[in-house]
C-alpha cells in the first residue's frame, strides 16, 4: 500500500533557491510505487501552495513553482487546504511530510512547530533541534556547556552594535584577531558570510550580515583542514565516513558551493583512524546535545596536531545527489534513493515514540 507523502520546499528565505535544488533531486530519487508524492510550494513572499499529485520526474526547478492561479493558502487555511485531516472522502491526510527547506521560516523549527501541532508525522529534527542548529549562538552556547572544544567567538545583536561600532570592532580584534569569519546567526549556504582581515573589511563584513539578520556571529580563523562527517539516526546514530573540502576561493562561500564547481571534495579524506574515531565521537556528542533526530551534517577544523574543533553542526544540510550529506553515505554503502528511504523510516519512527507520551493526567 503506498503512502501519501508531502514534499514542503521553496521558503520565505534567502535559502529559497538551495531549497528548490533540493526538492528537485528528492522528487527524482523517489519510489513512486512507494509512496503518493504530493508538491507543498511556499513561495518567497509566504504563501503556501498545494499542487496536484506528483506521477514523475520533473526536468526543471521552475516546474516546481506552481501556477499561482487561485491556489495561494493565507496562513488560517493551512489546516484544511495544504494538511487536510482526511476526514472527508475527497480529503486525504498525509502519512508523513518531508519538509526540504533551507534557512529561517523552515529549517528553524517554525515549520516543525506547525507540524507538532497538526500531529503529522514529519522528516528530520525536531523543533528544538532545529532551532538550536539555526542559531549559530545558540548552537555554540549549548556546545561549549556540553565541553565540546571549538573556536573562541563573540557575537551581537544589531541594536548594541549601532550603539558603539568602533568599540565592537576593537573588541574583536582585541579577542579574536584577524584574520576572522564574520557571519549571519540564522543561516546556512554561506549567505551573507565575509573573512575579515582587517578592521575595514571587519566592518564592511558586519553591513553585510546584519542585511540578512539582527544577530551577528564572529568566529576566529583557524589554520585547519575543512572535515565534515554525516549522521544519521534518532537515539542511536550512525556516522558515514569524512570528507573534506579544498575550496580554491579564499574560503568555502556561497558562491564556492553553488555557482562556481570549483571547489575540491575529498572522500573519504586521509584522516588517521584515531582522528576518525574522535571526530566521530564529537559528531554524535553534538547531535545528542541538540537532542537531534533523522539527519546532521557536522563540520569541524582539524589542526596539524590533530585537535579536532567543532566548526558547527547543520540539520538540514544540502541533499542533492553531488551534496556533501548524500555523497558521504553514497560512499559509505547508502544510495540517495535509500537514504531518502532511510530518513522517512526515521521519521515515522520518531512520530510513533511520540504516540507513547501520556498528554492527560
Amino acid at each position: 500500500m503506498t503512502k501519501t507523502l508531502g514534499l514542503v520546499y521553496g521558503g520565505k528565505s534567502a535559502e529559497h533557491q538551495v531549497s528548490l535544488q533540493t526538492a528537485k533531486a528528492v522528487i527524482n530519487a523517489i519510489d513512486f510505487s512507494s509512496y503518493d508524492v504530493h508538491p507543498i510550494y511556499i513561495t518567497e513572499t509566504g504563501s503556501w501552495i498545494r499542487g496536484n499529485q506528483l506521477k514523475s520526474n520533473v526536468e526543471n526547478v521552475s516546474d516546481l513553482k506552481l501556477d499561482l492561479e487561485g491556489t495561494e493558502i493565507s496562513p488560517v487555511d493551512l489546516n484544511k487546504d495544504i494538511f487536510p485531516s482526511g476526514s472527508t472522502e475527497n480529503e486525504k491526510s498525509f502519512d508523513i511530510v518531508f519538509p526540504l527547506l533551507h534557512g529561517p521560516n523552515g529549517e528553524d523549527g517554525t515549520v516543525q512547530g506547525l507540524l507538532e501541532i497538526l500531529n503529522i508525522p514529519y522528516v528530520g529534527n525536531g523543533v528544538l533541534a532545529s532551532s538550536a542548529g539555526m542559531d549559530k549562538v545558540i548552537m555554540k552556547n549549548l556546545y561549549a556547556q556540553a565541553g565540546i572544544r571549538q573556536p573562541a567567538y563573540v557575537w551581537y545583536t544589531r541594536h548594541f552594535f549601532e550603539q558603539d561600532p568602533s568599540a565592537a570592532l576593537s573588541h574583536v580584534e582585541e579577542v579574536l584577531g584577524f584574520p576572522c569569519f564574520v557571519k549571519p546567526a540564522n543561516l546556512g549556504s554561506s549567505v551573507g558570510i565575509s573573512k575579515a582581515k582587517n578592521q575595514e573589511e571587519l566592518n564592511e563584513a558586519f553591513e553585510m550580515a546584519f542585511a540578512y539578520d539582527r544577530k551577528v556571529i564572529v568566529e576566529e580563523g583557524i589554520d585547519g583542514r575543512e572535515i565534515e562527517i554525516a549522521v544519521l539516526g534518532n537515539d542511536d546514530p550512525d556516522c558515514s565516513i569524512v570528507g573534506e573540502i579544498l575550496p580554491k576561493a579564499d574560503f568555502y562561500d556561497y558562491k564556492a558551493k553553488y555557482e562556481d564547481d570549483n571547489t575540491g571534495l575529498i572522500i573519504p579524506a586521509d584522516v588517521t583512524e584515531d582522528e576518525y574515531e574522535m571526530i566521530k565521537a564529537v559528531a554524535i556528542q553534538s547531535f545528542k546535545a541538540i537532542d537531534a533526530s533523522g539527519l546532521v551534517r557536522a563540520d569541524f577544523f582539524l589542526t596539524k596536531d590533530s585537535k579536532v574543533l567543532m566548526n558547527e553542526v547543520n540539520t538540514m544540510p544540502g541533499f542533492t545527489p553531488v551534496s556533501m550529506f548524500p555523497m558521504l553515505w553514497q560512499e559509505s554503502g547508502l544510495s540517495y534513493p535509500d537514504l531518502i528511504e532511510r530518513l522517512i523510516q526515521l521519521g515515522l519512527e520518531r512520530f510513533e515514540e511520540k504516540q507513547r507520551i501520556k498528554h492527560t493526567f
